[in-house]
């Protein structure tokens, strides 16, 4: 994806999640999650849950908490245990993460995404120049912004598509996508069932 420069006066910024852009952050509260309808309290710890398909005992631990750096810290724990493919699946295992938070928080999701107008979002993170940016001395931001970057494509597509592009997140076809032992579904607005109306490619 390459590392790029925002400059300072062209972007909408988050860092923590009390900040007026913070619900932006896979940590912030307030978008709770169903997925094969077990709760799952941030697209955090969905995120972190999906490491480790083949232990189902760490992903339990994980889901359980409330708390999305606890889950990350357990998850840096088990790190040696990731699944094969983490490194080339991770962003699509990203993005579709934050496409079920917006699929499931739709109202006050996109009204969020809808706010930042057309300019970048960027995920200020000093250590994490992947899915974050650090600031640089002039004001501007310097990282590869992945995070920023899949906000920004969700955002651009939900004003196409509107809600209706949203009422069903196809599970990825990936091999051992799953959740507790179960294959991960598809994922709805509400409580699963018979799948109907129109769906979206994610990728």
């Amino acid at each position: 994806m390459g590392y790029r420069i925002y400059p300072n006066d062209e972007i909408v910024s988050f860092r923590k999640t009390t900040e007026k852009w913070g619900g932006l952050s896979n940590m912030a509260r307030g978008f709770p999650l169903y997925v094969n309808d077990i709760p799952i309290q941030s697209s955090e710890i969905l995120y972190q849950a999906c490491r480790y398909p083949h232990y189902p005992k760490i992903q339990k631990e994980i889901i359980t908490l409330s708390n999305p750096f606890e889950a990350k810290q357990i998850a840096r724990y088990y790190e040696p245990k990731t699944r094969d493919g983490w490194e080339k699946n991770r962003v699509s295992i990203m993005k579709w993460c934050v496409r079920v938070k917006l699929c499931q928080n739709w109202d006050i999701f996109f009204q969020l995404l809808n706010s930042t107008g057309v300019v970048n979002i960027v995920e200020h993170s000093e250590k994490d120049l992947f899915w974050g940016a650090r600031r640089e001395l002039d004001g501007s931001f310097y990282g590869m912004n992945v995070l920023g970057r899949i906000l920004m494509e969700t955002r651009d597509i939900a004003r196409t598509r509107g809600q209706e592009g949203f009422k069903l997140i196809p599970a990825l076809q990936l091999d051992n996508f799953l959740l507790l032992d179960e294959p991960i579904k598809d994922t709805f607005v509400h409580k699963p069932g018979p799948a109907s109306g129109h769906t979206m490619e994610l990728f």
